[in-house]
Parts: structure tokens; C-alpha cells; sequence
């Protein structure tokens, strides 16, 4: 699979997540989210989870897990914001794990499709 990008051909695995990490930006998360998870606008909610989401791994050096993300959430943007299910409101396709990380550019989590 494969998106174009500013006159760049962008290569996707057959599940939408990218295949060269360093070739990021903003511009490739719109076109992420809206052609591969069916967002079609990113919203300032939308790009606070995925600006957290790629601080996080820079942090980490891998994706976080579910339960710390939610942590780093809560602490961030407080109470409200920091569930799965909020999460979901914004990510319906796949949440956190699926959508979100994927939208950011970071690697697909280990026993995810």
C-alpha cells in the first residue's frame, strides 16, 4: 500500500502503518488518518494523543503500553481525558494501539496487525 504526499510516494505495510518511520510529518498523519482510518479531519484533541504518543516513544524507545499511556494522559490532560474510551471517541478503527500510534508514525506494536 501507499499514499502520495506532497509529490512523495509514501510505502505503507497492507495494514497502513509506515514502512520508513523517518519519513514522518504531519502532512503523512492527515493522510493516515483520513485514508487508512477513515478520520477525516484531525482535530487538537486528535494531535495532542499523537504528539504525546511520539513524545512517549522518544521517551521510552518503544511504543507505552496502554496502562502508562493512560497515566501520562491523566497527567497531561487530566482526568476526562485520559480513557480508553475517550481515546476511542477520537480513534474509533482502533484506538491508542491501532489508529493513534499508527497516525503518529511509530512502529507497529508487537501482536498487533
Amino acid at each position: 500500500m501507499e499514499i502520495e504526499v506532497d509529490g512523495k510516494t509514501i510505502q505503507l505495510s497492507e495494514a497502513g502503518w509506515m514502512e520508513d518511520l523517518s519519513e514522518w510529518t504531519e502532512e503523512i498523519a492527515v493522510k493516515i488518518a483520513a485514508e487508512v482510518e477513515d478520520i477525516p479531519e484531525l482535530t487538537e484533541e486528535h494531535w495532542d494523543i499523537i504528539k504525546l504518543t511520539r513524545a512517549a516513544f522518544e521517551d521510552l524507545s518503544q511504543v507505552a503500553e496502554p496502562r502508562k499511556f493512560m497515566k501520562m494522559m491523566k497527567t497531561e490532560f487530566g482526568k476526562d481525558r485520559s480513557t480508553n474510551k475517550y481515546i476511542f471517541t477520537l480513534f474509533p478503527k482502533g484506538g491508542l494501539i491501532k489508529s493513534a500510534n499508527k497516525i503518529a508514525g511509530l512502529p507497529r506494536p508487537k501482536g498487533c496487525s
